[in-house]
């Protein structure tokens, strides 16, 4: 019979570490696209907001047969082609108070492809500027 020694410990745990990383890949994988997306959605709430700040502030500017389309230009200006495709804007006077509505819809993982089936939205206003 012939007996041999058993493996040093060192040798029965090699390549372990490769094979939980292999293991792990995928939830890895899963975290870093649920974290881009997240950051997509969050660059959305932050592009709707301040594209109605824009439009406000040059629909309190124009006269007020142009507001609206001062307005819509100004809260288009800034925003990329990927959220400007189907982005809305709208301006209201109302009692001297001038409002932008910014509609965007959220993309998935790669602006300008797909988009989730819901807007974000932003809202601003601001006292109407008196023209002479």
């Amino acid at each position: 019979m012939s007996m041999r020694a058993a493996p040093p410990a060192r040798d029965r745990d090699r390549g372990q570490v490769t094979i939980e990383f292999l293991g792990m890949t995928p939830t890895i994988l899963v975290t870093l696209v649920v974290l881009w997306q997240l950051v997509l959605v969050g660059y959305t709430f932050t592009l709707a907001g301040n594209a109605a700040d824009e439009a406000v502030r040059a629909g309190t500017a124009a006269a007020p047969g142009a507001r609206q389309g001062a307005c819509r230009e100004a809260g288009l200006d800034k925003l990329s082609g990927a959220w400007a495709g189907g982005a809305t804007v709208d301006c209201a006077t109302a009692g001297g108070f001038v409002t932008a509505d910014v509609e965007l819809r959220v993309p998935v993982l790669f602006p300008g492809t797909v988009s989730f089936p819901f807007d974000v939205k932003g809202h601003a206003g601001a006292v109407e500027e008196e023209t002479d």
